[in-house]
């Protein structure tokens, strides 16, 4: 870790010893961390500091997005850690996919104050980042560097999970549309083209094991879910002719999880 704790006294003094005989003022030595506002007393570099401001204002902050940010955050990763769990928040940083984020510290028999709200994302939000999470692995294995995914094809998966009575198809749109822009909001897909998305890394991340499980069981008992509690149902039928990416997808990904955790 950096150490920082040089203060102005300690050169204003190194500097007088030099001043006093010299006919030229001494260049001042320059502040390691000078002040970037009035008032100011933080220690951390302007990259260091943006990247902890990234981290708690985003759901995620990658090299790819913000590179000097990242690079300051290795740099300054312990000191950044430090400061989220003043907070009680766990900065997790994932050298792999190149992504940190944070996460809400919950300890057993500690008063902690909540800072990280628990917004889990809506059922069609996490069907079409099960989608998405699907077509990128099948792009990396066929050694592809990206994937991507049509507006189109998020549309027409999520509407094979309607009931059969579904009649509002308009409100059901408005809510897949809703449901794509939020995960272009949080940077889950980066439209590149118009109604054309590269699927981030994080996808990986953001859709756990736990949540995948209870997609699954939700797919698997999705013919008797009550059409009165607003959530959408299929039938077996309607099930083989949602594509790419079905209950068997979901079954596969928490398979897969789980036996990376063992």
């Amino acid at each position: 870790m950096t150490d920082t704790t040089t203060g102005p006294a300690l050169e204003a003094t190194a500097g007088s010893a030099h001043g006093a005989a010299s006919f030229v003022e001494a260049p001042a030595i320059a502040d390691d961390n000078p002040a970037l506002f009035a008032g100011d007393t933080g220690v951390l570099p302007y990259e260091a500091r943006r990247a902890l401001a990234l981290v708690l204002q985003r759901r995620y902050l990658s090299a790819a997005a913000h590179p000097a940010e990242w690079k300051a955050l290795l740099a300054h990763q312990n000191v950044l850690a430090s400061r989220c769990h003043d907070l009680f928040v766990e900065l997790v940083v994932d050298r792999d996919y190149e992504i940190a984020y944070k996460r809400q510290v919950r300890e057993p028999g500690l008063s902690i104050p909540v800072l990280l709200k628990d917004e889990p994302y809506k059922r069609v939000e996490t069907l079409l980042m099960l989608f998405a999470r699907n077509r990128f692995r099948q792009e990396q294995g066929a050694g592809e560097r990206a994937a991507h995914v049509d507006a189109e094809e998020l549309v027409d998966y999520a509407l094979g999970f309607l009931a059969a009575d579904e009649t509002n198809l308009a409100a059901r749109r408005r809510e897949i549309d809703n449901a794509v822009a939020t995960l272009v909001r949080e940077h889950v897909l980066d439209e590149v083209a118009e109604g054309r998305y590269r699927v981030q890394p994080v996808v990986e991340i953001l859709l756990p094991v736990d949540r995948l499980r209870e997609l699954t069981s939700w797919l698997r008992g999705r013919a008797a879910v009550a059409p009165s509690d607003g959530r959408a149902g299929v039938t077996d039928d309607e099930a083989d002719e949602v594509g790419e990416v079905d209950e068997t997808d979901a079954v596969d990904a928490v398979d897969e999880d789980e036996e990376a955790r063992a």
